[in-house]
């Protein structure tokens, strides 16, 4: 059942939409207007927006990025200059924020050093398994987070499974717990966590909660921040909307993180909203997963936590005052990640085309959004035809109409490969899944989209000779026997203009 909130947070639908019309209706008029009265300089503005474009687009092919991102934003210049080059100015130069960049690189600066590197975990993986140490000496350089031992990972799907062991870790919290998520809904799955966050304040625990303010504002009553720091509670708000143009708004805390006293972490797909336990249905059954990791690799979400508060409040927490030298016995390697638009690092993307090179056997794959570039696309295509088992399982139902089609027109090249595709027929699956040759498993947060890539601020956590290996192995076979498979066969007779439809919107996926 839905729960109808009055008073939400943010600007009123209705409002947006008179707000939206009246702007557009301004520029038709100032539009009719230049044309009126600038008739006879027309040329020479045109060229002057044209050399402006030109110019746009040589800097967007020199700097550094995707290619295909890179693509669309010249296609969108050339035809449209004076509207492409003002929302590219907005909205397409994620990674070229130098003031935030710096403040990124000072809050890690002050916190990365307590972390602690052991040069033997990662020789001792070497000789263990060569090429999955190569997987985690890539995914620790390329994140800046150290490879650990001594972790248990236990893996829980779906939101409903997941909830009550959650809630009963919460319980368990003496000193601080930290919570940063993309969604905060009120509902039932939030209220139960509430009521423990409350109580727990009250005893004198540090509770923090930092959320996406895009993510969530429609989400919350107006009183809500208000009512979490009445109970002690203290509340920041990543990235606020505001009526004004930013070129950062584009940019999204996408990252679900909770920490309990420093020897437990959370991460995964799942929010806190009632759709994830299923509360509420919005698009069918929705399937999801997170991991609990109890403790050395609990060190690392700490310090992305401690990051991100000093980085969205500008005030910085004592990092080590938060760490433990908890541990526990267990086997296999575990390694925390994170990455950011704020730099030119990729180990969300990276990590999955490192698995899918070394894979010997299989790679299984569960995304909700499979929206991706021609180079991940070759190495999913290459793994298939090196005959490596490759299955890959997205939504029946999708949460956005624009986006699916995007994602089944990216089927048929794979399905040519020898790839494996399957839709989850009971509804929308949110989980961000790879798992290979029952050794390597990653769970997070990266969705396989260019939003996740390249524009939002993710983690996720890679582990190998886990048992945790096993559980999400045995789960993806359950997952894909509640899901139908597409065949080439039939798929490659889909009709033109369904065709039609899904190259069209795929032109725009950069900015989905």
């Amino acid at each position: 059942m839905k729960q109808r909130l009055k008073n939400k947070r943010g600007i009123p639908m209705p409002t947006r939409i008179v707000v939206s019309g009246i702007v557009l209706i301004l520029q038709l008029v100032i539009m009719y207007v230049m044309l009126r009265t600038l008739s006879d300089r027309s040329v020479f503005i045109y060229t002057a927006f044209e050399f402006l474009a030109i110019i746009t687009v040589i800097y967007i092919v020199n700097r550094r990025g995707n290619p295909s991102y890179k693509m669309t934003w010249i296609m969108f210049i050339l035809a449209i200059p004076i509207f492409g080059i003002t929302v590219f100015m907005l909205y397409g130069g994620g990674r070229v924020m130098p003031h935030l960049k710096r403040k990124m690189r000072q809050c890690e600066s002050n916190n990365m050093p307590f972390l602690k590197f052991e040069a033997d975990t990662l020789d001792e993986l070497r000789q263990d398994d060569y090429p999955h140490f190569r997987q985690a000496e890539y995914l620790s350089r390329e994140s800046g987070y150290p490879l650990y031992k001594n972790t248990s990972v236990e893996y829980l799907s779906p939101g409903e499974v997941f909830l009550p062991r959650f809630l009963e870790e919460l319980e368990k919290a003496q000193k601080y717990i930290f919570l940063e998520f993309f969604i905060v809904a009120e509902g039932v799955m939030f209220n139960s966590i509430y009521e423990i966050l409350c109580r727990k304040a009250a005893k004198g625990v540090d509770v923090r909660l930092l959320f996406d303010d895009f993510g969530s504002i429609k989400r919350q009553r107006k009183d809500f921040i208000e009512r979490l720091r009445r109970n002690g509670i203290k509340v920041a708000v990543f990235n606020q909307i505001k009526p004004s143009f930013s070129i950062f708004m584009n940019n999204r805390n996408h990252r679900k993180i909770a920490v309990i006293d420093g020897d437990t972490a959370v991460t995964g797909g799942i929010n806190l909203a009632d759709e994830y336990i299923n509360a509420e249905r919005r698009f069918g059954y929705w399937m999801d997963c997170a991991v609990i990791l109890k403790g050395e690799a609990v060190s690392s979400f700490v310090v992305m936590f401690c990051n991100m508060w000093e980085f969205t409040t500008n005030h910085k927490l004592e990092v080590e005052q938060y760490l433990t030298d908890f541990s526990v016995e267990a086997t296999g390697y575990v390694l925390p990640y994170c990455d950011d638009p704020l730099s030119d690092k990729t180990a969300g993307e990276g990590i999955y085309m490192k698995m899918l090179g070394s894979a010997q056997e299989y790679v299984y794959i569960i995304s909700p959004y499979l929206i991706i570039d021609n180079t991940m696309t070759e190495a999913i295509k290459m793994a298939a035809k090196s005959g490596v088992d490759i299955r890959i399982i997205t939504p029946h139902v999708p949460d956005k109409w624009y986006v699916h089609p995007v994602t089944q027109y990216n089927y048929l090249e794979l399905l040519e490969a020898g790839v494996r595709i399957f839709e989850f027929s009971p509804g929308f699956i949110h989980s961000k899944i790879f798992v290979s040759d029952d050794k390597v498993a990653t769970v997070g947060t990266v969705n396989m989209d260019y939003r996740s890539f390249l524009l939002h601020f993710e983690c996720g956590v890679w582990f190998s000779s886990n048992w945790a290996v096993e559980d999400i192995k045995s789960h993806f076979d359950k997952i894909q026997a509640m899901s139908r498979e597409i065949r080439y066969s039939r798929w490659r007779k889909t009709p033109w203009y369904t065709r039609l439809k899904r190259a069209i919107l795929h032109l725009f996926a950069p900015f989905m």
